[in-house]
């Protein structure tokens, strides 16, 4: 306790002992550090000393420490192994380092290189905003102008009349209706579509005496009609069938009449009403003499000129195929030029003019004047003396071997039945059509019969009486199928005959066989003849034709798709830009609502098409180049204009008078997936190119796995209903360019023969341009045609598996051909090819275009197609003389013009050097 206290107190007895700890503690601390010091100093630096003279070593087994004794601390080698190791990894770290700074050095190079790039890419948007901004203001003042030169018009508000309207005034005598004050324009306006309401036959007293063929056909004929409507209140057409009567029925006038008054849609005066009175034999009743038709119009075969209104009512063909399609194969060819009998006629005259007036009073009481002479006996005569003179044989006979068939008074009533004439007017260049001697019956069935059997074996008719009234006369020019001759130039006719020539002869004869085929072989052609004419009278457009409707099938595009070096390598040829585009489609030909007026001979009379009868087609090659028409404006305007422009200039730009144009490839294939994706992948990269339509033509579908190729533009895969070959030339909604380029998927062309046969395509859009040629040749000893592949410095076809052609000749094709050829195209799996190049050649009577100079090109690693079976050029030996059968005559035309382009170099065979190439 004293010892604690003093402690704590720092007693004076302690101090020095407490002195002594303090100084050893410190002493102890000093001691510490400094051998801390030393061990953390002299211990690396001594360490160190030593690691850097390990390379002073001499030999493998010197020690580093000088000899010693006892256990080895490390082996020398060991050591040498880890110096090794350090100067690698120095080395690899120098090395590192230089990479590092080049990189940097790079990465500081790009980074100025992406702001140059990031400053032209600011300054190409400023000049694309202000190009945009230009672009903008012209089209503005260019619809700033057009709006002032060409107003925008829509379409008129369409009234329709009162149910019971009879408000306009009628005319001073039912003789007097033409149809400026008998028919009703407020039923039809412009946009109207021209609805026809049909009546049904079956719903009155008379509907059950016509005669079943003519009550089947008709209305056969009218189901299937575009215009025909269901709707009587949105009408503009009234139909109402009333003949051809059965036998031995005769309906009273004053009944018909009745009949006729009481239809539900009459509107007590019958304007636009059609009544339509088919015949189908020589002596069919005129069944609506004496009934008061009041405003309707009268369409039928037989009038007297008390009946009969000029640009109102209608002369008709008789219906002689009711319900059947002609046999084209019965059908005689348009060669030769000259037949057996220079011309012929048969006929027997019951009843004299004289007695006829006699006994007809009341018909000559409303006449006024005297009736002409007779020229019937100076007829008689004359071609007598024609046939007694022995110049030409010819063969007439004014009396039947057998009993005559049933006429009207002063008539000329046919002989024998109808095969019988049929026989004899095939052996006869010309057929003699002798008129009524009484002129005031301007037409009659049996005349009209005449003419139809005349046109039908491709006899010229030859009509003596030129007051006749020709079917459908004031819309066809029968000047260029037919001659009308006054009966006072009875004794010219054999003059005029013989000085006709071979070409102006068969000019007639297929003139005459497109207006029979057109306007008078089927109760389709006659119906829709009717409707046509009176649509085109009062100035209504033609419907839009149809068009297929593309079940496209579902597919998944792949990568993108690679260009073949050898389709795309074009040397320094610069073939037209890649389209980055969205497709843009051929301008569209819109029906001009004035073309009834603007192009009515060409509609009617021209080979090309009956437009009248078939609904129109967006795009029409009959127009000029130059221009087309546009909208639905009255005028036309011109698309484009060509530039000039040499080499790369010209290479690079289409030029011409549209130069902004695509085609559509249209490709047929059949369970070929390789060889299909082959095919699309090499169109990779292929200029103006729309779209590709993949033809599908197998009833099981692509495999769910497969892969399509991207190749820049849209692919479409249209399902087809059936395996046919007619198939390829279907007017797919989805081909919106005016160019096809109909392919094969085993074909294999180059990009520059593909856009050279484009170019030359535009020059010439009337004809087929492609590289395979082939040729017709006529086999002697068979006496019949041949189709022949051999290579040839001649042509008269080009295979359509690579072609361009025009898509107006796909609507033509489908819809308009005879059906015969496309059914012979389907039950051999064969001849579409032929089948196009006959319609073309037909249409245009021009030859088709060969391109370039390649003889072949099939994949030569593709699997066998159709064309090497054996039976293949048989097949096609049938069909050329099956379509001429059809056609009546041989369409096709040699060429030996052949268009080679001068910008690539042309191999031709050793063999084939004779040829002579028009550049």
């Amino acid at each position: 306790m004293t010892g604690y206290t003093m402690l704590r107190n720092g007693g004076a007895g302690n101090g020095g002992q407490t002195c002594m700890l303090r100084w050893s503690n410190r002493i102890r601390l000093t001691w510490l550090s400094f051998t801390l010091f030393v061990i953390l100093v002299f211990f690396p630096l001594i360490a160190h000393y030593y690691l850097t003279t390990l390379d002073e070593a001499d030999e493998a087994g010197k020690r580093i420490f000088g000899p010693r004794v006892g256990n080895e601390l490390c082996e020398v080698k060991h050591v040498l192994d880890l110096c090794r190791i350090r100067e690698s990894v120095s080395e690899e770290l120098l090395q590192l380092e230089a990479k590092r700074q080049e990189l940097n050095s790079e990465i500081a190079k790009l980074n100025l290189k992406i702001e140059a790039c990031k400053k032209s890419i600011e300054n190409a948007k400023q000049d694309l905003l202000q190009l945009k901004n230009v672009i903008s203001q012209t089209e503005h003042s260019y619809k700033e102008l057009m709006a002032q030169n060409q107003p925008k018009l829509s379409l008129p508000i369409r009234l329709l009349p009162e149910k019971d309207d009879a408000g306009f005034p009628p005319p001073k005598a039912t003789r007097g209706c033409r149809l400026h004050n008998c028919f009703d324009y407020s039923r039809c306006p412009l946009t109207s579509g021209f609805p026809v309401y049909v009546y049904d036959s079956d719903q009155f007293v008379f509907g059950s005496y016509l005669d079943p063929l003519v009550k089947q056909a008709f209305q056969a004929t009218a189901r299937a009609n575009v215009y025909v409507t269901e709707n009587a209140d949105i009408a503009c057409l009234y139909v109402i069938l009333v003949g051809e009567m059965q036998e031995p029925v005769v309906l009273r006038p004053a009944e018909l009449e009745k009949q006729l008054h009481s239809l539900p849609h009459w509107r007590t005066d019958g304007h636009n009403h059609v009544i339509i009175n088919l015949s189908r034999k020589s002596d069919t009743q005129n069944l609506l003499y004496n009934v008061s038709t009041g405003r309707a119009m009268v369409a039928q075969s037989t009038f007297y000129a008390v009946q009969y209104r000029p640009g109102f009512d209608l002369v008709v063909s008789p219906l002689v195929h009711a319900m059947s399609e002609p046999n084209f194969m019965e059908i005689p060819p348009q060669v030769p030029v000259k037949r057996k009998y220079l011309f012929t006629f048969q006929g027997e005259k019951i009843e004299s003019l004289r007695s006829s007036l006699q006994e007809a009073r009341s018909f000559e009481e409303e006449m006024e004047g005297d009736p002409p002479a007779d020229y019937d006996d100076r007829i008689i005569a004359t071609l007598k003396a024609v046939q007694d003179s022995k110049l030409d044989q010819v063969l007439v006979e004014f009396t039947c071997k057998n009993q005559p068939k049933p006429s009207l008074p002063t008539e000329w009533a046919l002989c024998g039945e109808r095969e019988d004439r049929l026989e004899l007017l095939k052996l006869s260049t010309f057929a003699l059509i002798i008129t009524p001697g009484d002129p005031r019956l301007v037409i009659s069935s049996g005349c009209a019969t005449r003419l139809f059997e005349a046109l039908e074996v491709g006899a010229v008719p030859v009509v003596l009486g030129e007051q006749v009234q020709l079917p459908y006369q004031d819309m066809l020019q029968w000047n260029e199928a037919a001659l009308v001759v006054p009966k006072p130039r009875v004794t010219e006719v054999h003059f005029l005959l013989r000085s006709l020539s071979d070409s102006d002869l068969l000019a007639m004869r297929r003139q005459g066989r497109f207006l029979w085929e057109t306007y008078f072989s089927t109760a389709d052609s006659i119906f829709n003849t009717v409707l046509a004419m009176i649509r085109t009278r009062i100035q209504i457009p033609a419907a839009p034709i149809r068009e297929e409707a593309a079940a496209e099938i579902p597919h998944r595009s792949g990568k993108a798709a690679g260009t073949d070096p050898n389709m795309a390598d074009n040397g320094d040829l610069d073939l037209g830009p890649v389209e980055t585009e969205p497709p843009y489609a051929s301008p569209r030909y819109l029906r001009n609502f004035t073309l009834t007026v603007t192009d009515f001979y060409r509609s009617w009379n021209s080979a090309p098409g009956p437009f009248h009868l078939f609904p129109h087609t967006p795009f029409d090659p009959v127009l000029p180049s130059e221009a087309k028409f546009l909208g639905s404006g009255t005028g036309f305007r011109p698309i484009g204009g060509g530039a000039g422009g040499s080499g790369k200039e010209f290479q690079a730009a289409l030029g011409g008078n549209v130069p902004r144009e695509q085609f559509t490839v249209v490709m047929l294939t059949y369970e070929r997936e390789e060889v299909l994706m082959n095919s699309l992948e090499r169109l990779n990269g292929l200029p103006y190119l729309n779209k590709v339509v993949v033809v599908w033509n197998s009833p099981k579908l692509p495999s769910e796995d497969l892969l399509w190729p991207d190749i820049g533009v849209p692919i479409m895969v249209v399902r087809t209903e059936k395996n046919s070959l007619n198939n390829r030339f279907l007017p797919w909604n989805e081909i919106e360019t005016e160019a096809i380029l109909s392919i094969d998927d085993d074909a294999h062309l180059r990009h520059d023969e593909i856009m050279f046969g484009f170019r030359v395509w535009r020059e010439a859009r009337d004809r087929i341009v492609g590289f395979p040629g082939r040729y017709h040749a006529w086999d002697i000893p068979h006496q019949s045609w041949l189709y022949n592949s051999n290579y040839s410095c001649e042509l008269s076809m080009v295979l359509t598996g690579a072609a361009f052609f025009h898509k107006y000749y796909a609507y033509l094709y489908s819809y308009v051909m005879p059906q015969a050829i496309r059914d012979m195209v389907d039950e051999y799996i064969n001849c579409e090819d032929i089948a196009m190049n006959f319609l073309v050649s037909h249409i245009t009577r021009k030859p088709p275009i060969k391109v370039t100079s390649r003889w072949t090109f099939r994949c030569p690693g593709c699997p066998q197609a159709l064309s090497h079976d054996d039976s293949h050029f048989h097949e096609r030996h049938k069909c050329i003389n099956f379509f001429v059968k059809v056609y009546g005559y041989m369409p096709l035309l040699y060429t030996q013009f052949r268009v080679d382009s001068v910008l690539f170099k042309t191999r031709l065979p050793h063999d084939k050097t004779k040829c002579f190439k028009f550049i």
